[in-house]
């Protein structure tokens, strides 16, 4: 199957062209990490702020390890620095939970493996031929190592949304958009499109390989859901009616008392939120944040509708009917600006509902990519023709009904981790996530 979007631009085999943007996005994910990990002090990294998460420091080291396993080990074939450290490391040999009690890097040695290990990377980077292996074709290692950094500093700012304490991060509000009037859903038209990339150079494995996707007609909302919408779920007794929920789902919510998103709490008659160490009042015209997918499909089911498959997310996020074609992004293939999507943690929230209309889709869907995580109804699994590369336990270990996937990114994701194609999956419990979502429908023919 021939992928009918284009790789990231036409100098994508020039080696000087590659250079400079496995650099810039190397220099942008190491001073993310360094934000993370400088704006409180060495007691709160070396803390375990929630079972769910890492202590920071443990991701400090483990960005620095990768990188020296991929790029020093695997691509320039150096010695290993500190070989000793690899099994501490490892996310598959110590679940989260037991991190805090290995024998870590301090915050000062991780500091300085971390920096050690980049201006090695950079060398490597600097003699660097971007052929010869699959791993070095088009600066595929380099490009994985950036998306891994930024992946981990998702993470991390997940861990600083747990963390209880002041407020230690700060960032301008998105742009004042005017409230959103247009249509609350878009028709997508049935037929089969291309799904998936065969030529995106740094997409990774559970991207690939492009195929064709045949998608019935449906209807799509054009924002995500509000917290508005979602408190009205709430104030219609949605969090103590079975009807709407799965039964695992609320059983989940019954045993956990869970009544409302997390880091909400009801003040008379609003709803307040704790967001980065900030309490406010919950605002209703955002994108509502930190549910998990069974709450998500129980306020569809609600709403009389349903979460939208992987497919037919990816087809209005994707296709240009105009051109019969699926591009890079919803705008188009051009790499995302300030102006299409809320990415790279600008800002610490989702834009209001209806924002960034330069990033709409061909169809007229908005804020596909960006602001928040979008729970969609399917479970994980390979596209046709999977391989596992350059590790199973990057996909393939997951794959299968326990996890559900998210798409589109959010607020908290940079741009070199955020493509039409790319696949994000969690178990249906999880809320700390920077996830919410849309719905859809099936269009009557």
């Amino acid at each position: 199957m021939t992928d009918t979007s284009p790789a990231v631009d036409s100098d994508t085999a020039d080696p000087e062209v590659l250079r400079e943007r496995a650099v810039a996005s190397l220099v942008v994910a190491r001073e993310r990490t360094t934000l993370l990990t400088s704006c409180v002090e060495d007691p709160d990294l070396t803390a375990q702020h929630s079972p769910l998460m890492s202590p920071l420091v443990w991701d400090l080291a483990h960005i620095g390890n990768q990188e020296e396993q991929w790029l020093l080990r695997a691509v320039a074939g150096h010695e290993a620095i500190r070989p000793e450290i690899d099994g501490l490391y490892d996310a598959f040999e110590h679940p989260r939970a037991e991190r805090p009690k290995l024998p870590l890097l301090s915050p000062a040695e991780a500091r300085t493996y971390a920096t050690d290990v980049r201006g090695r990377a950079l060398d490597v980077l600097e003699q660097a031929a971007f052929h010869g292996t699959r791993l070095t074709e088009a600066g595929f290692a380099f490009g994985m190592i950036a998306q891994h950094e930024q992946q981990h500093d998702e993470t991390m700012l997940i861990t600083h949304q747990l963390r209880r304490g002041p407020q230690a991060l700060t960032a301008p509000d998105p742009e004042p958009a005017p409230l959103f009037t247009g249509p609350s859903e878009v028709l997508v038209p049935g037929g089969p499109f291309t799904m998936g990339t065969s030529d995106e150079p740094w997409a990774l494995d559970n991207e690939r390989p492009a195929h064709r996707r045949e998608v019935a007609p449906f209807r799509i909302d054009t924002t995500p859901v509000t917290n508005g919408a979602y408190q009205a779920f709430i104030e219609d007794g949605g969090y103590d009616d079975p009807r709407w929920w799965r039964a695992d789902g609320w059983a989940h919510i019954r045993r956990n008392s869970i009544s409302a998103p997390l880091f909400w709490r009801r003040d008379g008659r609003q709803f307040l939120r704790r967001r980065f160490g900030v309490t406010e009042v919950v605002p209703p015209d955002e994108p509502v944040l930190h549910v998990c997918w069974y709450e998500a499909d129980a306020y569809a089911r609600w709403a009389g509708r349903r979460l939208p498959t992987e497919a037919e997310w990816e087809k209005a996020a994707r296709y240009d009917p105009a051109g019969d074609r699926s591009m890079r992004y919803p705008w188009g293939d051009a790499d995302p600006g300030p102006e299409h999507a809320n990415l790279g943690q600008r800002h610490l929230r989702p834009a209001p509902a209806g924002s960034y209309p330069a990033g709409e889709s061909p169809l007229g869907v908005r804020q596909l990519i960006g602001d928040v995580w979008e729970w969609t109804a399917s479970d994980f699994l390979p596209y046709p023709g999977f391989r596992a590369f350059p590790y199973k336990e990057y996909s393939e270990v997951f794959f299968g009904s326990d996890h559900k996937v998210l798409r589109g990114g959010s607020f908290a994701v940079d741009a070199v981790a955020c493509r039409g194609t790319f696949r994000n999956w969690d178990y249906p419990i999880r809320r700390q996530i920077f996830s919410g979502f849309r719905t859809a429908r099936s269009e009557d023919v």
